[in-house]
């Protein structure tokens, strides 16, 4: 009997991040680095439009992927892109054994995972969006919760 194909790994790492905060600086050093030591690394690189769906080459991106490095910043959580990605991240953390690896950069886990201060804003934004009871927004909030809650590194300088 065949046993079912396994969805083949096309990259070593997927980075999540909200380009504004990060995109020409933490990140492209990051991703220097990845790259240098022959890390074949995910990062998008255009931004991605406000109001367009979630683009299926990202989901099936983090779905390719071993690790996945969250950059979580101050302003992560004001992107719906963002969000559906690190739900995607924990998603297929759960099932299909993904490694996550956050870092909390210039933001406190407890921020993340509690949803709290700039995080807040952003999730409360979101639901005067999509509804109080909204499902998506529940999801993306279980989604954070559980992602800070992962042993990671936070940087606030340097």
């Amino acid at each position: 009997m065949a046993s079912p194909s396994k969805p083949q790994k096309i990259y070593d790492v997927f980075l999540s991040f909200r380009g504004v905060d990060l995109r020409n600086n933490f990140i492209g050093h990051l991703y220097q680095a990845l790259h240098q030591i022959g890390i074949y690394t995910f990062r998008d690189s255009e931004e991605l439009k406000k109001g367009d769906q979630i683009s299926p080459v990202l989901m099936k991106a983090i779905e390719e992927s071993y690790i996945a490095i969250i950059v979580f910043s101050m302003n992560y959580a004001s992107s719906m892109w963002c969000l559906e990605e690190v739900a995607k991240i924990i998603e297929c953390k759960e099932q299909k054994n993904l490694t996550v690896l956050p870092v909390f950069y210039k933001v406190d886990p407890r921020e993340v995972r509690g949803v709290r201060k700039s995080y807040q804003r952003a999730l409360a934004k979101h639901e005067s969006k999509f509804g109080k009871d909204s499902e998506k927004v529940k999801r993306w909030k279980e989604a954070l919760s559980n992602a800070g809650n992962l042993s990671g590194w936070h940087l606030n300088d340097g």
